[in-house]
């Protein structure tokens, strides 16, 4: 039977609260956690390290995830409908998802960064500059900006049509939209913005954490019991999504045809999703916790008021 023309959409109700509750807890607890580490790793660390380039270029892209957030509890509120237009809708989409991928990857990117400072030491020396990284940097939010350009200008999403009358927005895409278009995006965004990143993630951290084992030091095993702590996370937030939407992909290529398959994968998907965007309120847990080793040091942050002080602990990142 064939999933993309016999199969019908699943009732999926809760889906009408999931996303919303998850949502506005990310915005309420990741959007002052981002901004507040992107401001910290951008502006108030001195020397500018290479990891504190990845850090602040991650904490803006899930920025940009959370900004995107209002428009879609909006839309699941109103039961999926989407009022905001199509330009609107491909755009925030977009934005939405291409975000997710830069985060994964500036998240591989401070993952070899430490395996690099930790297994190989004297070439990390050499390398550390942030030339480098700043290069990596604009290289991948380059080829983002670019593909988002292209995606945004080949014009409207053809989606199934609903009963009900409602304007699905990046869901529910008609056969010939996924032909057209989404196949190719969908591939390359699973290779080069998922597995691979994922791989690096699962493999760089463990050689690290088993090279600092080896020291026999508290700050040591501390290091140790913070990879595996982000390790967790990316087993939580990630992984599952990038596994979910393998299948997705398999059952869109219609290489899996059955109806009761293709139900599960949806709800799968759905719950995935919200998983993929808590790691926006863990990110900032991150911040702290891959830094912990370093040095801190009080500083008055002057909000762009005047009126507003707060002490804060900046990071000093060693070099």
């Amino acid at each position: 039977m064939n999933v993309t023309d016999s199969c019908s959409v699943p009732s999926a109700e809760y889906q009408y609260y999931l996303f919303p509750v998850v949502y506005i807890l990310s915005l309420v607890f990741g959007l002052p956690g981002n901004i507040s580490a992107f401001f910290v790793f951008a502006f108030r660390t001195t020397p500018r390290t290479a990891f504190s380039v990845f850090i602040s270029n991650l904490a803006l892209a899930d920025i940009v995830i959370l900004l995107t957030l209002p428009f879609k509890i909006h839309y699941h509120l109103n039961r999926n409908n989407w009022v905001f237009g199509d330009v609107a809708c491909r755009v925030t989409g977009i934005l939405f998802f291409a975000n997710i991928y830069l985060s994964i990857c500036f998240m591989s990117c401070i993952c070899v960064d430490r395996y690099m400072a930790t297994v190989h030491p004297h070439t990390y020396l050499r390398l550390r500059s942030p030339r480098c990284s700043l290069v990596v940097s604009v290289g991948l939010w380059c080829v983002v900006g670019v593909a988002m350009l292209v995606f945004v200008l080949m014009g409207p999403l053809e989606t199934k049509k609903d009963v009900s009358g409602s304007h699905s927005c990046f869901e529910n895409f008609a056969k010939q939209e996924w032909d057209k278009r989404l196949r190719v995006y969908s591939l390359l965004s699973l290779i080069f913005g998922s597995l691979v990143p994922s791989i690096i993630i699962l493999v760089c951290y463990p050689l690290a954490a088993r090279r600092i084992a080896m020291i026999k030091t508290t700050t040591a095993q501390k290091a140790v019991r913070v990879i595996y702590i982000i390790i967790a996370i990316t087993l939580l937030c990630f992984l599952p999504n990038h596994m979910v939407y393998l299948l997705h992909l398999l059952r869109r290529m219609r290489v899996i045809q059955s109806c009761s398959a293709a139900n599960a994968i949806y709800h799968a998907r759905r719950v995935t999703m919200a998983l993929v965007i808590l790691n926006t309120c863990l990110d900032p847990v991150l911040y702290y916790i891959t830094t912990s080793h370093c040095k801190w040091k009080n500083l008055k942050i002057t909000f762009p008021t005047g009126r507003f002080r707060r002490r804060r602990g900046v990071y000093t990142i060693a070099t």
